[in-house]
């Protein structure tokens, strides 16, 4: 038997102990990749969002908390509209309304604005402003719903037409609807109010001079997002799931470290005999450092590609719900797979490196007559 054959099958004489032992680093593992993809699927929305359509920025109240929370005047739409730099601005209105128990994202827009917001229709004709109740449906929302073009929603207790299918290719833009801006606003007693306005400069400006402009002209007031360290100015949440996401990483350091050094003491203990003979045939106190090592890792190893597996599955089968689903694109990075890995070597190293020196210094003729 070869010495790495030998290395990777010792980990599993006790194979109760040391499934628990994986089981245990795997969940770990898994939260922490998990959530390295919904957080990635969150801030690849969120950018796609801030960029709607041609949009060079957008812009929310100051000190709102985020989109859902922002509530503006819109005469800000006519006043950004005269700032030096900008082209277009235009108000857009988002509320969240429960159909059939799911949220729903129905937005407001002037219908001749759509072009901005990146709207394309894939089929039927964009809804009218003369009062009418009309509206087009995102993709994903038309095949979840199993909605077509001339079918019907009911919304705030009346029946709206389908007249246009879209797609802009962001989740929950997708996964809701677009109406006028007037109607949505009677609808939800908000006349006269928008979330956020969408900001297209002239070709010839420079961005941050347009931005600074606007911040400098409403202190305290307005605030401009161009991208998502901005947007974690106003909204903590992805800066939250990110230290959350760290903090479990050193709790399954932790735990899994205890666990493996559990796992890796006790298989020392019950190997004592064994040791001493082979410390006694010749083998040298760094190879028996090593193989106790190397079943750590073997263990760690193990431990990471199931919870990484586990992790995968878990995020799609809790994108499964379209009250989630309509929200967040899970984004397989790379990165998110080597953190987990990386988490699990480290394990590894930290659990095995006590067992492995103990082992080393074992007397061979202590050992030899260890019972």
């Amino acid at each position: 038997m070869s010495f790495l054959s030998f290395i990777v099958k010792n980990p599993f004489r006790n194979r109760t102990r040391s499934i628990l032992a994986i089981v245990g680093i795997a969940i770990g593992i898994a939260t922490i990749v998990a959530l390295g993809i919904v957080t990635d699927g969150l801030k690849e929305s969120t950018e796609s969002t801030l960029k709607a359509g041609q949009a060079d920025f957008t812009i929310t109240k100051a000190n709102s908390g985020g989109f859902f929370s922002s509530t503006l005047n819109q005469s800000y739409v006519d006043e950004v509209q005269n700032i030096t730099g900008v082209k277009e601005a235009v108000g857009v209105l988002i509320n969240t309304y429960s159909l059939n128990g799911d949220a729903f994202i129905l937005m407001g827009i002037s219908p001749d604005k759509l072009e901005l917001a990146n709207i394309n229709l894939q089929e039927g004709n964009a809804f009218t402003s003369n009062g009418s109740n009309e509206l087009i449906l995102g993709k994903r929302a038309s095949q979840s719903l199993d909605k077509h073009v001339g079918d019907t929603i009911t919304l705030f207790g009346s029946d709206f037409k389908i007249t246009g299918i879209y797609e802009t290719g962001n989740m929950w833009e997708d996964g809701g609807a677009f109406l006028d801006l007037d109607k949505l606003q009677n609808l939800t007693d908000n006349q006269g109010k928008v979330t956020m306005i969408f900001v297209k400069i002239d070709n010839d400006a420079q961005l941050q001079d347009v931005t600074d402009s606007i911040e400098n002209t409403y202190p305290n007031k307005l605030t401009t997002i161009k991208s998502v360290d901005d947007f974690n100015r106003v909204n903590k949440g992805l800066s939250s799931i990110d230290t959350a996401s760290w903090a479990i990483s050193l709790l399954a350091i932790l735990i899994g470290g205890i666990g493996v050094i559990n796992t890796m003491v006790m298989s020392v203990y019950e190997r004592t005999r064994e040791i001493g003979v082979l410390k006694a045939v010749g083998w040298k106190d760094k190879r028996i450092l090593t193989m106790i090592m190397g079943e750590s890792l073997v263990l760690t190893i193990f431990a990471a590609l199931i919870g990484i597996i586990m992790g995968v599955v878990a995020v799609n089968l809790i994108l499964l719900s379209p009250s989630v689903g309509g929200f967040i694109k899970p984004v397989y990075s790379p990165l998110t797979f080597i953190k987990g890995f990386g988490v699990a070597i480290l394990v590894g190293l930290i659990g095995g490196l006590y067992p492995a020196y103990r082992a080393s210094r074992l007397s061979p003729t202590e050992a030899l007559r260890y019972e």
